[in-house]
């Protein structure tokens, strides 16, 4: 049974690259997936009948190493998550909750801050005391400015062999970003809606892109995740500079709140972890411990 990976999906049709990657092949799902609740997704690898040269059906999806809903991709290595310095302001409640989210997929980000060039000195210095935190955690943070004509040779090598997603919140450059990267696919980039402070989404499908032997999704602007898949004893987890202490805890279920002998909030007190950070980590936790439980359909 011939196999393959999804490489884009629109109006319904998977489009899957066949395994010797010469072709692709027009599939449908197959039925049983509805009833099964199982929705193929672009990145998925699965198993197809070829009904004809351009045609066919796909039989089975193999097992995901990861998986997102917003946008709907599977098996990505990195995230690189795009923000702006200035139009739209640099926002690091969002980023943090972009990275938290991104964590507990276990997929590796890459922060790269877009627009560098608008900032006054004051905002710069305060970005860069960001960008020294993050880097400090252990992300690896790009500065780039408008029509930066390096950005194309400092991202290959982070894109070389890796399945990697560009995310971030609309209007800060992602597909300006993408027609830098890959001048050939003459994306629509639409201006700020200055009155929204926040782009228009442009991108109308998610497609996996051939780039310096890896692949590079481009996916629908969007501007926040949810936390519906982190349970609260999980969340800290999705903070390296957390993890790394947590076991220095005297409370192997610590959620870092109130409980003595902390070695998170020690580490906040002496400076280790920055505050900001702290305070970002109990909005999640909050968000988590208050929301409605799920139930199942089953």
């Amino acid at each position: 049974m011939p196999k393959g990976q999804i490489r884009k999906a629109l109006s319904g049709f998977y489009y899957v690259l066949d395994e010797d990657g010469e072709r692709y092949i027009q599939c449908r799902g197959r039925g049983v997936f509805r009833n099964r609740q199982i929705s193929p997704l672009v990145g998925d690898f699965v198993d197809y009948k070829a009904d004809n040269d351009l045609e066919g059906t796909i039989l089975h999806v193999y097992e995901r190493k990861n998986e997102l809903v917003r946008p709907p991709i599977a098996n990505i290595d990195q995230a690189i998550l795009v923000f702006s310095a200035k139009q739209p302001d640099f926002h690091p409640l969002l980023l943090d909750r972009f990275l938290t989210a991104i964590e507990s997929h276990d997929i590796q980000p890459v922060i790269c801050l877009t627009k560098m060039d608008l900032v006054n000195d004051k905002e710069r210095s305060a970005i860069m005391d960001y960008v020294a935190d993050y880097e400090k955690i252990g992300y690896e943070v790009i500065p780039t400015f408008i029509n930066d004509p390096d950005l194309q040779q400092r991202l290959m090598p982070v894109l070389e062999g890796r399945t990697s997603v560009l995310a971030g919140q609309s209007g800060v450059g992602k597909s300006t970003m993408l027609n830098t990267i890959l001048p050939s696919l003459e994306l629509k980039t639409d201006d700020i809606s200055k009155a929204l402070n926040r782009g228009k989404h442009t991108t109308r499908h998610v497609e996996l892109i051939e780039v310096n032997s890896g692949l590079l999704a481009d996916t629908p602007g969007f501007s926040s995740f949810d936390f519906d898949t982190i349970e609260k004893e999980e969340l800290s987890g999705c903070f390296p500079e957390m993890a790394e202490r947590s076991n220095a805890c005297k409370f192997r279920e610590c959620l870092h709140l109130n409980e003595p002998k902390c070695a998170i909030k020690a580490a906040v007190d002496s400076g280790e972890i920055p505050e900001y950070r702290y305070k970002h980590y109990l909005k999640f936790l909050e968000e988590i411990m208050t929301r409605k439980p799920r139930y199942s359909n089953d």
